[in-house]
Formats: structure tokens, sequence, C-alpha cells
């Protein structure tokens, strides 16, 4: 347990994984972390005076099932590996780690995600008191991938960004760890990992960059002037240095991130338009699922990354469109490179397997036939002539150089493991032959001896034989073991039979066995060197496969736009958004067999129809139209056509939602505090290039507070802000905004009424709704019947809801005459609550004051609410 405890102390934070043979072991509270989290039995071990200490573990072969769990629960794995063969140590096997494994720094394809990158990241804040304006550095790479970014952007926009990258893992420094966790709390439910103060310093940070990539300065990268990013990058390298005991040959440079470029998608927006990720938690129902034709892992990787950072640059955007444009006319391109994609695998990941380390000789076979795929490519891209992808045909290197050196190194079929020997083809390695030919030749010694033996003994059943305990061997039966000679060295006795060894036999044992063990290296070695020379063209890899995944992307969102219909929509830097005719990309895929989806247009500008108030019954799809509008603008600006006859996209630069809400239980924040959160959130940050869909904003509160924070903040943005703004609404009142300002206008969700029942027709047209259809939804919905229908008795009495004034009934105008008939004469029971006592002077002659004529809608509710509350506190 000493060697245990100091390697233990060198890695207080991680879980050891402590090989002793054929397993795994944890000790103390690893152990009953462990267990619980695998599962596996917790038991006990001796130690001595110390008394028992808890103990779990499991085979050594099952790491890559029990790793990933680990890692998911959100725990560091430190794996400790026996250094030599416990038969020749001398003492205690040498062990050390080889290895940490993080939740933000893994390689194993059964941790990783194929069409997720898996990114480590590090903030660095410019001092313990930085402000909301002041800038700090993000760093975050894929070490699976060997992306590498690196940016600057203000302190208040931190949270988005990191919420649109997605670490698996953040490093802090331990100074503002409290500082960063109170920050991120909304944005970032990942692993937090405290470094050294000494490591966010930039004389440090850059050192460990221009190390790892061997050049005298950051220059030629861009980032030199990026003090705070280039000590955030510094931060990232010694991590993965730390973690990392092999090389990350692979880790060539850094690239520089402009957070301009892209639109911020908030977690609010992620979530509410489904965009990866569905409510429920997976990529079945999402935006993602939808566009995703591609045929490669990375290809899907990249895809998700473009869906979650849409461009905020018209060049870019245009550039993208018209690679796509191009790829949807030439379908027999499409088909033809599709089919060449499906036969190529994750060279990124393949490619960070070779430098450092973990490539098997059947991954670089794998790789032989990726870069001849590639030639492939080059063939059935030779005629596209929009830039783009003019660009990544000339680009394009199918490696000959490596494809000659693999195939003159490697066996064809080469076995899974090196360890299993074959692996280097005959006539690479002169020595190697020579060290075959003798391993072989001994085999045929062997049998010459097997003959010569029992024609000298006289023994036709003796056999000379090997095992891995006792080595080779003479075996004789015993019923002829008398006649062994007297050279012959007992060895082993067996039940039915003796074994012996010669001086001879000895001999030439110690010969082969050491031809054996010297192949096995040599072989090793020969790997290795193979491995190097491959990895010297990492670079060149590197950017075939991210060649390979953008002709991924392009050829998926062709192939979907082409399958579904969708248009090319114009990108401008104009303030209009116009679509005619779009659909909700995800719920047109999922509606039954034979039903259409109903199509609506969207006509936003910033001079005179700034915001929309959409007004119908739940389940009409206001929701449905928002959403729509949403990724139809989102499609267009990560350069895909759009499930639309036409669209005009001016440009946005964020996109805000607020659609529905729910209690943040973590927090201790309410359904109505999460909503008054989001919706100050957008008015802060929104600009005039905004993109607003407000779904019931004021539903967690009262009736009058929430149309008097909905209508207040309609005109904030139509005062203030300007942004397009799409607002859906079960708040009536809110129609009257129209008549009050300009650039507002009134739309409604057709419906057709026929006797009790209602029809949703999903059209959205100008106008307003002025009936909810709460009940004929609630039937709709499956609730009793009992329950309906009285309902519907309560609502018509609500309706035509009667006032007292001194107890004399007062008839609501435009009752009808059978129901002034059955008021007359009749007096209000006591208990009945009246509006106002006439007696209340002050009060009448407040009323009497009111010029109902010229107030507005809001005005004329919050007066009424204020004469409420004055009658109701006296």
């Amino acid at each position: 347990m000493k060697q245990y405890a100091q390697v233990k102390a060198k890695y207080p934070d991680t879980i050891l994984l402590f090989r002793m043979g054929d397993f795994y072991e944890t000790f103390e509270d690893d152990a009953k972390t462990t267990s619980k989290v695998l599962g596996i039995t917790l038991t006990r071990r001796g130690n001595g005076a110390a008394g028992d200490i808890p103990l779990a573990g499991f085979p050594y072969h099952a790491l890559d099932a029990y790793l990933p769990k680990l890692l998911k629960a959100g725990y560091r794995v430190a794996v400790c590996e026996q250094l030599e063969d416990p038969k020749f140590a001398k003492g205690i096997v040498k062990r050390d780690v080889i290895e940490v494994v993080t939740p933000g720094v893994a390689f194993s394809d059964k941790v990783l995600n194929q069409k997720q990158n898996n990114y480590l990241a590090a903030a660095a804040l410019p001092s313990a008191l930085a402000t909301a304006t002041d800038t700090v550095g993000l760093a975050f790479v894929d070490a699976s991938t060997a992306e590498f970014n690196v940016t600057e952007l203000p302190l208040k926009q931190l949270a988005e960004q990191i919420a649109a990258i997605g670490p698996a893992e953040l490093l802090v420094q331990k100074r503002d760890l409290a500082t960063l966790q109170q920050l991120l709390k909304d944005a970032y439910r990942g692993l937090y990992t405290k470094i050294e103060d000494w490591v966010f310093t930039f004389d440090y940070a850059y050192e460990q960059l221009i190390s790892q990539f061997n050049t005298q300065s950051l220059k030629g990268y861009g980032v030199e002037e990026m003090r705070l990013g280039v000590t955030a990058a510094g931060a990232v390298m010694n991590y993965l240095q730390e973690t990392q005991k092999s090389n990350l040959l692979h880790i060539k440079k850094v690239t520089r991130f402009d957070v301009g470029d892209y639109i911020i998608l908030d977690p609010s927006t992620k979530r509410n338009l489904e965009i990866t990720s569905s409510i429920a938690g997976n990529d079945e129902g999402t935006l993602f699922s939808v566009l995703d034709k591609t045929e490669t892992p990375m290809g899907g990787r990249m895809l998700k990354r473009w869906i979650n950072q849409p461009l905020n640059k018209l060049d870019a955007i245009r550039q993208r469109l018209a690679a796509v444009d191009e790829l949807v006319r030439q379908r027999e391109v499409r088909g033809q490179t599709s089919e060449v994609l499906s036969r190529i695998g994750d060279l990124e990941r393949l490619n960070t397997k070779i430098c450092t380390g973990r490539a098997t000789p059947r991954d670089v076979i794998a790789l032989k036939f990726i870069l001849l795929e590639i030639a492939n490519l080059k063939s059935h891209t030779s005629t596209l002539t929009s830039d783009t992808l003019a660009t990544i045909h000339a680009r394009l290197q199918p490696l000959p150089d490596i494809i000659t050196l693999i195939e003159t190194a490697i066996e064809p079929d080469p076995p899974m493991a090196l360890a299993d020997g074959g692996v280097i083809k005959k006539g690479f390695n002169a020595e190697l032959d020579e060290l075959r030919s003798l391993a072989l030749s001994g085999k045929t010694w062997i049998a010459e001896m097997q003959k010569s033996e029992r024609e000298r003994t006289g023994i036709p059943s003796l056999k000379v034989g090997f095992n891995n305990v006792f080595g080779y061997y003479i075996e004789i039966t015993n019923t002829h073991k008398q006649k062994a000679p007297a050279d012959y060295i007992r060895k082993q006795t067996m039940t039915n039979a003796e074994r012996y060894i010669t001086p001879e036999l000895k001999e030439y044992e110690d010969k082969i066995l050491h031809a054996e063990e010297k192949m096995l290296a040599l072989e090793t070695q020969l790997f290795n060197e193979l491995r190097l020379r491959i990895a010297e063209h990492a670079t060149a890899i590197q950017t075939d496969a991210h060649l390979i995944a953008a002709l991924d992307c392009f050829l998926s969102l062709a192939t979907t736009a082409a399958e579904s219909n969708y248009a090319c929509p114009e990108v401008n830097d104009s303030s209009t958004l116009e679509i005619v005719d779009g659909r909700h990309p995800v719920i047109e895929q999922l509606l039954p067999p034979g039903d259409k989806y109903t199509p609506n247009n969207v006509m936003l500008d910033t001079e005179s129809n700034q915001i929309l108030i959409i007004t119908g019954p739940n389940m009409s799809g206001k929701s449905s139209y928002l959403r729509m509008a949403g990724l139809i603008v989102l499609l267009a600006q990560i350069g895909s056509f759009v499930p639309a006859k036409k669209a005009v996209v001016g440009l946005v630069d964020k996109i805000y939602t607020r659609v529905g809400a729910s209690d943040n239980i973590a927090s201790g924040e309410s359904t109505f505090l999460v909503e008054m959160h989001e919706a100050a959130h957008i008015v802060n940050t929104a600009t005039k290039r905004s993109l607003i869909l407000l779904d019931e904003v004021g539903r967690g509160t009262s009736t009058f507070d929430g149309i008097s924070i909905a209508w207040s903040l309609t005109e904030y943005l139509h005062e203030r802000v300007g942004a397009r703004t799409l607002f859906a609404t079960h708040y009536h009142e809110l129609n009257e905004l129209a008549d009050c300002f300009s650039r507002i206008k009134n739309y409604k969700v057709e419906v057709r009424e026929y006797g009790d029942k209602v029809i949703f027709l999903h059209k959205v047209t100008p106008g307003f709704a002025d009936h909810s259809y709460g009940i004929q939804v609630a039937q709709m919905a499956g609730l009793p019947e009992e329950v309906t229908e009285r309902a519907k008795r309560i609502l018509k009495n609500l309706e035509g809801s009667e006032l007292t004034v001194h107890g004399e009934i007062v008839e609501k105008p435009g009752a009808g005459e059978a129901e002034k008939k059955r008021r007359k004469g009749r007096v209000a029971p006591e208990m009945q609550m009246t509006l106002f006592e006439m007696r209340d002077d002050a009060l009448r002659s407040e009323l009497q004051k009111i010029d109902v004529e010229k107030m507005t809608p809001l005005e004329a509710l919050q007066k009424l609410a204020e004469l409420k509350s004055r009658m109701t506190n006296g």
C-alpha cells in the first residue's frame, strides 16, 4: 500500500485505477465512489496494523466499458499501469500513471460521441475584481481532433459563449473559481477544474505554446496581441501535457476565433428551438436530426458546430449558399461523392491516434484506405466551380508517399494488436527477416529432433513440446519412461507421463525464445518509427480531414434541400424578414403519412412591420409559427436552403426566444422569475438587427400584472430597441397596441367553429382573435365531460356576470330580454359582492371624472386595479 499511497499523493483529485495483475483496483474513498458509480462489489483488504481498507476492482480488459461511466459521472481518472513484467521484477513491480483521463481530455472511441466535439476550455480573467465590460480570455481544444481555438471577449458575454461551445470540462484559476461558478450557474453544468494561479500567467503560457508548436513566436497564428486569450490557451496546453504522458504531436497550431463572426445562441434559444438537443435531451426531433445526412463522423461534428454557431458575415453565408446551390443542381456528383465519403472513416481522430501512440496496425491500414479514397474524391469534384467547392478540390491531398510507406511496411491484413506479431511486411527490415527465419527454422529443428529422439530411444510416442511455464520439453509416457536415456534431465512429472530436458534442447530453447522476444521488440520499434514518420504529415492529414468534413456538410445540406423541397434564401443587409409559404423543418418531417403541413407567411421589417402580435387558442400553432421563423433564419445564416417557397433574410445578429417557462428549482427561482430574467436579458442586449420571438410573456403572474408587463415590454421594444419581433399571446388586450403604434400589426391563427367543436386551421392571417377556446382544447385533451360541461356553465355566468349596487341587480349591457325578465324584482343575496357603494362619494366622483374615450386599454386596466385596491383596503 506504500506504493499506492505515493502514486495517489501525486493525483489527489482523481480516481486512481491501480493495475495489479489482471485487475485494476481502487482503494479507500476511490473504492467507495467506484463501487457506487459502476455498480461493482465493495470489499475490504487487510492493511496490517492500519486495519482493513475498502477495495473495489474490475478486470483490466473491462476498462473500456467502465471508464466512460466514471467520466460521465464527472470524475477524473488516473490510470496506473505496471511498467515491467512481474516475472522479471526484483521486489515490488514498478508502476506509474501513464494517462489521466478527464471529461475534457479523452481519446477512446468508447468515451467519445462520434458526431460531437469534446471540448476542454479555459477562461482567464484580468483580475479578481473583473467587471462586466472587462475583457477576458477564452481557449478551447478538442484533444481528439486537434481543433484549438482562442478568443477574447467582454466578461458579460462569457456565459453565452461557454454555453455555445458546451465544454465537457472548464479550467479555472483557483482565485476565480467562485466568481466563474456564480457567473456561469445557468450556462454551464460541466466539471470545473481548479488550476494553480501561476499557470495563468502570460509569460508561462507563451512559452508553453511556442514550445508545443516549435516556433519563435505566435505572430503567425494572429493571436500575439491577445494576452488573456494566450494565457487561457497556455493553461489548456499545460493541462494536456500534465494529463497525457504520450506525445501531443497532432496539436500543431492555435486558431483565432472571432466571436463577432458568429451568432451566439444562448441556452434558452438552443433549448426552445431544439437545435441539437430536444427537450427530452436527445437528437430525435431536432434541427440537427433533419439536416444530418453526413457520411463521416467529422462531417457530423462540423455540421453540429455550424448549427450551433450561425454566421454573422454576409460574404461567408453567400459562399456557403453558392456551394449548396451547386450541389443541389449536380445530382450525379452528389451521389458519387456521397458514396466515396461513406467509405471514409474518422480521419481526424485516426490522425490523433497515430500522433499520440494509440494507433493499432489496423488503424494504420485504415489510414491508407482513406488516403486512397481522397484520390477518388478529387476525381468526382473536378467539375465543381463554386469558389468554396473548387478550393476544396484543389487543396485535397491524397498523400501518395504515406500510402507507399504503409503498403511497403505493413501487412495488408495485420492482427489487431501489435503484440501478436506478424505486423511488419517481409522485406521491409533485414534484421527482422533474419530473426523470423531463425524462429521458423527453430520450429523445423524441433520437428527433426523429435524424429531423431524417437529413433534413438525406440519410443514411437515420444514428443517434443512447449508451454509458457516450463518452456521446451521431451515427453515420455509412463509406459516407456524406463527407456529414457541417461542424458535426459527430469523436468516435470505428469499423471501419465514424465517430461525431460536435455542440454542440447535447453540451448536451443534459449536461442529460439531470445529470437522471438527480439523479433517482437524490433517489430514494435519499427511500427513506432513508422507511426512517427506518418505523424510528420499530421498537418496535411488534418487539412484533408477538415476539407472532407466541409464537403460532407455541403452535401448533407444539399441532399436535405433536394429531398425536402427547400429554397435558396436571399440573405442581405436589409431589415427585412420575408418568408413565403414557410414550414417548420422538423414538424413537417414528423407528420403522419398523407398529412400536409400548412405553410405560413412572415413579413417583418423595421419600417412598418416591426412587431407582429399573434393571437389564437392553445394548440392552434402560434408557438410553431414563431419557431418556424427562428429556424428559417438560423438555416439561412448557416448557409442552408430553407423550407419555404421564398425567403428574404436581412442579416440577424442574434436570435432571442422566450417560449414557455418552468421553475428553476436548483436556483430557487419561480416560473415567473425565470420568465422575467429571460425577458430582461432580451431587452438589455438586443439590437435593431436582432430577431425576438416571444411566447406568452406575463402568464406566470396575475392577469393585470401580466397584461401590464406584456404591454409595457412591447412598447419598449417598439420605442427603444427596434428589433424585429413576433409576439404570440393570449392577452387579446394587446391587440389595441396596433392602434397606438405605427410598426405593430395584429395577426391571428384561423379557426373554424362547428357547434361546440373547433377546428384549428394553423393558418396565420392579419387580424386578431377574440376567443381562446380553452374549453374545447380541454375536451380534445380528454378532460371528463362532467368537468367541461360545468366549465361551460361557469363561463356563461362569468360572461354575463351580474353587478349589484345597494343590492339592486344591474344588467350587463346587451343582456337579452329573457335575462332581464328573469332578473326583474330579484334582490341579490346579502353575501353577493358589490362593485362599490353609492355612498362612497369620493370613489363615485373619481369615476365620473374619467374620460373613457381617451384612455388606452392598459390605462383603464391600471385605473380599475387602483380602484379595486382602494376599495379592498378601505
